[in-house]
């Protein structure tokens, strides 16, 4: 982090110190989100913004936190600048804490700039549409749920479900079939130690860190700083995007994490709680960190967001995920049903979707029959839970032939495509392929999704077995 140390003031008029939150008297000319220095009577100093002012005070988040600071012998230096993150290509290939420290033990990048962690809103006029096919390496994405070159595309999952497994799965897969210049940004929030561990594991065993950066916020480190760290990540990938011309897939996990640390940021400052006692503006949080994603006419480069949530209680109507799909654009859904039946990825397709799939996919994107198969593989997968329903009333036995054609094929499809391992990468032709074999257990009649000329180029008429 950086200031630039103009017009530096003191206050030594401490009100109150209350959790992470200082509470300084008669200020003048401090902004809001104004970078600040609270020195102890010790003398050390702690760095924090400010996210209140008025003509009588304003409030101070400190993002180490305040224990040991007492309310005599404090003062707050204001500096007179906005809160800075120093950016360079060499963060790629390199691991830093939530505030964008180096932890791995190497020297601290050379910053080729200093840039707003806030960033700069990008303006409606110019923004252009998403339309180009990323691939993830995973079939149940590319094939139903496609992730589209400056997207939002989050994940809702549950707690004890494996989202940090596909997550590192997709920082290390992904990637555009055109084979432009590609780069994955994963900012971990709350995490556990050893969850960390297997992040930075994962992506430098793989070799997948050379082009990538990781943001690791630990549960025991400061709230504040859990607030900064989807920030600090995005401010990265917006100079490496619109400045360097590269396509960043930016991972932000866990948000649940990141919205318990904005309510109790809310709590301390004494705020009126709105729903299931979150703060009323999350909402508008939330979307400063999901509309940073998108891409600019006129300029090569893009950032892609997949916003990785848990849903408190199972609960896809909790305000995190539900004021969540309002700002973004589709969802994959992960299902503890499926998971306890051990298939990996549990995604459940039919409550997924990706809301731009149509536009990333087809000729010359991926491939001519892409969107029919998707259209068939959904419509045959409902049949098939139908199927499934009737079982537990009448019986295999009191099937029709053509449900228990159905019945195979949901079986077929959950353990052929929709299962996979967590280091087997499929590409999208790949991907394709099974799906046909799957759909093969249907009479040709039934595909009534799909065009004749597809039916008559890719159905086998039979399916692996």
């Amino acid at each position: 982090m950086s200031s630039r140390r103009l017009g530096e003031i003191e206050y030594a008029s401490i009100r109150e110190i209350k959790g992470p939150l200082v509470i300084v008297e008669n200020t003048r000319n401090v902004g809001f989100d104004e970078l600040v220095e609270v020195i102890g009577p010790d003398g050390e100093a702690r760095l924090g913004r400010v996210i209140e002012a008025t003509r009588d005070y304003a409030i101070v988040q400190v993002f180490r936190g305040t224990s040991g600071l007492p309310i005599e012998g404090t003062r707050v230096r204001s500096l007179g600048e906005v809160l800075e993150v120093p950016v360079s290509l060499d963060m790629l290939g390199r691991i830093f804490d939530g505030m964008g420290n180096p932890i791995d033990g190497l020297p601290r990048p050379v910053p080729e700039d200093f840039l707003d962690v806030n960033g700069s809103p990008i303006n409606p006029y110019v923004r252009d549409y998403p339309t180009d096919f990323i691939q993830t390496g995973l079939s149940v994405i590319d094939g139903m749920n496609t992730l589209v070159r400056g997207q939002k595309l989050p994940i809702f999952s549950c707690s004890g479900l494996p989202h940090n497994r596909v997550v590192a799965q997709i920082a290390r897969q992904a990637k555009l079939v055109t084979g432009e210049e590609f780069a994955v940004i994963l900012a971990a929030m709350g995490l556990k130690y050893d969850e960390a561990i297997f992040f930075r594991r994962s992506l430098e065993e793989s070799g997948a860190i050379e082009n990538a950066a990781l943001f690791l916020n630990l549960a025991d480190d400061p709230v504040v700083e859990r607030i900064i760290t989807p920030r600090v990540a995005l401010t990265l990938a917006e100079y490496l995007a619109f400045q360097h011309d590269m396509h960043v897939l930016v991972i932000l996990t866990d948000m649940t994490n990141y919205c318990e640390a904005l309510r109790e940021l809310s709590a301390a400052r004494g705020e009126v709680p709105s729903r299931r006692g979150y703060p009323g503006y999350m909402y508008t949080d939330l979307a400063t960190i999901y509309e940073r994603a998108g891409r600019i006419r006129g300029k090569k480069g893009s950032i892609t967001q997949m916003p990785v949530l848990t849903m408190p209680g199972d609960d896809i109507t909790h305000p995190i995920p539900d004021l969540t799909g309002y700002i973004t654009e589709g969802q994959i859904v992960f299902s503890r049903e499926l998971h306890g039946r051990g298939i990996y990825p549990p995604v459940d397709v039919l409550s997924s979707l990706s809301r731009l799939m149509r536009d990333g996919i087809g000729k010359g994107k991926t491939r001519e029959d892409h969107a029919d198969v998707s259209n068939q593989l959904y419509a045959a997968y409902a049949r098939s839970q139908e199927v499934r329903e009737l079982v537990t009333i009448i019986g295999e036995s009191g099937l029709s032939d053509i449900d228990r054609k159905y019945l195979a094929f949901g079986r077929l499809f959950e353990k052929k495509f929709l299962r996979q391992g967590e280091y087997e990468e499929r590409d999208i032709e790949e991907t394709l392929d099974i799906a046909w074999d799957v759909l093969s257990v249907l009479p040709e009649d039934e595909l009534t999704r799909v065009r004749v000329e597809y039916i008559r180029k890719y159905y086998r008429g039979t399916a692996l077995e």
